[in-house]
C-alpha cells in the first residue's frame, strides 16, 4: 500500500505539515475561547490603567487655550521677562478666552501650582477687553501685577509642552520653584508623603493581624475532620455574602460609644467609661481586620491542606518535640501561603477607602481617599491619576519581589 492510498489523497502532504495544520486549527481554536477575556481585560482594566498613568504626565490645558502665548513662549530664555511679542500673544489669548468662556479653565490650571491666582486670570480676561492696541507689557501689568511676576511666567513656559511632572512631583510633595527647578513643597502644603506612609503603616498593622489570626484557624480548618472544617469553612466565608459597605458600618454600629462592644466592656467593669474604638486608627484596624482575614486564611488552608501529616509524625519518631516538629518541619512547609495571603491582603489594603472613610478619623485616611477627593470633588485628574500611577507602581514592586522571593510557581492552591 502506497502513502498515498494511506492519505486518501493523490499528493502526498509529509506528516510534519499535516501536524502543524492541526497544531495552528488547535491555537486558533483555543484563542477564539478565551478571546472575549481578553477584550474584557483589554477595555476594562488595560486601557483605563493606561489612561490613568497618560493623564498623570500629560496636561495640555494652556497649551491649547494659550497658543499664541505658547507659540511666542518657545523663544523665550526663561530670564527676566518676556518682550512685548509675548505679553501680545497673552492680550489676544485673553480676549479669545474671555469671548469663548474658557478663562475659567486657564485660572484653574494656574492656581493649582499658584494657589490663588485663578481669580486673578478671569479678572485680567475681563478687563483685557478694554485695550484696543499695545504696548500690553505695560498694560497688563497695570491691569494685574501678577503679569510682573518671573513665576507666573515660568509656569506658562512649561505649559509649552503636553506633558508635565507636575502631579507626580506634587504626589511625593515636591513641586517646582520660580526658576522652574524641584524643590520641596512648604510644609503647610507637604501631605502625600504622610499619607503614604499612613497607607503602609494600616496595611502592615492590618496584614500583621490578619496573619496571627488566621495562621491559627486555618491550622485548625486544616487538621479537623471534614464533617466539622466544612462547618467552620461556611462561617469563614459567610461575611462575602454581604457587601463591603454593610460589614463596615455594622463595626460603626458594634464600635460606637454605646455600641455593643463598649456596653460590655462596661458591663464586665473591665473599663469605667466608653472607650474610644472608633473614628479613629484603632477602630480602622479592627474593621478592616475583619473584612481581610478571609483573604489571609484561604491561601494558608489552600496550602496547608496539601501537606501530608507523615512530615510531622517522622520528625516526631526521630525525637523532636512538637513544637520543634512544627517548627522546623510543617512552618517552613506553609510559607507559600503565608506569603500568598499576606501581599493579598496587603496589595487589597494599599487601596482601601470606604472602611477608613466610615470608621476612621481625618488623620486615617488613606491614598484613595485623596484619588476620590481630586477625582468628585476638585475634577484634578491630574492628581487623581498620578497617586494612583504611584499606588500602581507601588503594587508592581511588591509583586516582583514576592516574585523574587517566594515565586508565585510555589504557590500550590489546593
Amino acid at each position: 500500500m502506497t502513502v498515498a492510498q494511506i492519505t486518501g489523497g493523490s499528493e502526498c502532504v509529509p506528516l510534519r505539515i499535516q501536524l502543524q495544520h492541526v497544531e495552528r486549527r488547535r491555537k486558533l481554536k483555543a484563542f477564539t475561547l478565551v478571546l472575549p477575556l481578553l477584550l474584557f481585560m483589554l477595555i476594562a482594566f488595560v486601557l483605563p490603567i493606561g489612561r490613568m498613568i497618560f493623564n498623570a504626565v500629560h496636561d495640555d490645558t494652556l497649551l491649547r487655550l494659550m497658543p499664541r502665548t505658547m507659540a511666542e513662549l518657545r523663544g523665550w530664555n526663561g530670564k527676566g521677562l518676556p518682550d512685548e511679542t509675548v505679553y501680545a500673544g497673552l492680550a489676544g489669548d485673553m480676549k479669545e478666552a474671555w469671548a469663548q468662556k474658557t478663562a475659567a479653565a486657564i485660572g484653574k490650571r494656574m492656581n493649582y501650582e499658584l494657589p490663588g491666582i485663578g481669580s486673578q486670570v478671569v479678572s485680567t480676561a475681563r478687563k483685557v477687553r478694554e485695550l484696543a492696541a499695545g504696548p500690553y507689557k505695560t498694560a497688563l501689568i497695570d491691569i494685574n501685577p501678577i503679569w510682573g511676576q518671573h513665576e507666573v511666567w515660568s509656569l506658562l513656559k512649561r505649559g509649552t509642552s503636553e506633558y508635565t511632572a507636575y502631579y507626580l512631583l506634587r504626589s511625593v510633595d515636591l513641586q517646582y520653584s520660580p526658576d522652574s527647578l524641584i524643590v520641596e513643597s512648604p510644609h503647610e502644603n507637604a501631605i502625600f508623603r504622610d499619607v503614604f506612609l499612613r497607607t503602609l503603616g494600616i496595611s502592615i498593622g492590618v496584614t500583621v493581624a490578619t496573619i496571627l489570626l488566621g495562621f491559627p484557624l486555618a491550622y485548625l480548618l486544616a487538621t479537623l475532620p471534614p464533617r466539622s472544617s466544612n462547618l467552620l469553612m461556611i462561617m469563614v466565608v459567610l461575611p462575602f455574602w454581604t457587601s463591603l459597605l454593610v460589614r463596615t458600618t455594622a463595626w460603626v454600629v458594634l464600635l460606637q460609644q454605646h455600641g455593643l462592644v463598649n456596653d460590655t466592656l462596661m458591663t464586665l467593669h473591665l473599663i469605667s467609661q466608653p472607650a474610644e474604638l472608633i473614628f479613629n486608627r484603632l477602630g480602622t484596624i479592627i474593621a478592616m481586620t475583619h473584612i481581610q482575614l478571609p483573604f489571609t486564611l484561604l491561601p494558608i488552608y489552600s496550602v496547608m491542606k496539601t501537606i501530608s501529616p507523615n512530615f510531622v509524625r517522622a520528625a516526631r519518631s526521630l525525637g523532636a518535640g512538637p513544637f520543634y516538629a512544627f517548627w522546623k518541619v510543617y512552618f517552613p512547609l506553609t510559607m507559600p501561603g503565608i506569603a500568598a495571603g499576606c501581599l493579598l491582603t496587603f496589595i487589597l489594603c494599599l487601596g482601601y477607602y470606604i472602611t477608613p472613610a466610615l470608621v476612621g478619623g481625618p488623620a486615617d485616611q488613606m491614598v484613595s481617599y485623596f484619588v476620590a477627593h481630586y477625582t468628585n470633588e476638585e475634577l484634578n485628574w491630574g492628581m487623581a491619576s498620578a497617586l494612583g500611577a504611584i499606588l500602581l507602581t507601588a503594587t508592581l514592586l511588591l509583586y516582583y519581589v514576592f516574585n523574587k522571593l517566594v515565586g508565585f510557581e510555589q504557590i500550590k492552591m489546593g
